[in-house]
């Protein structure tokens, strides 16, 4: 049997979950919404997450930092692939938010998009 205790991050109220695992058994207490069970079983099967992170822009004359996320959760076992990867990009202005910078990024079905704009 696998206990594990979290706190759901989906909403402010941060309900305090206990997530029990016996088998393909999964049981979710603590949650006050069909969201945070959700988010409980989730958590202890295949943990996603958002990637936000900044990278370099080429601009003439002057440095720059761009704010990035990827555009979706991946998984959390590709996060090291994804920053490698993110390291490895140089954005040309203009850039608008939302500009797919990488597409599927690290065999993912996210994209690594820019959260600025810079002229």
């Amino acid at each position: 049997m696998r206990i594990e205790e979290m706190v759901c991050i989906l909403c402010p109220r941060g309900c305090h979950l206990t997530v029990t695992q016996d088998g393909d058994d999964i049981q979710v207490t603590g949650n006050t919404c069909p969201r945070g069970k959700q988010y409980g079983i989730n958590e202890l099967t295949h943990p996603m997450r958002t990637v936000t992170t900044s990278v370099y822009v080429e601009d003439p004359g002057r440095d720059k930092m761009l704010s990035v996320k990827t555009s979706q959760a991946v998984p959390k076992e590709k996060i090291e692939e994804v920053l490698s990867i993110v390291k490895t990009v140089k954005a040309k202005t203009p850039v608008k938010v939302g500009d797919v910078l990488v597409a599927g990024i690290a065999g993912t079905e996210a994209d690594l998009v820019a959260t600025r704009n810079i002229e």
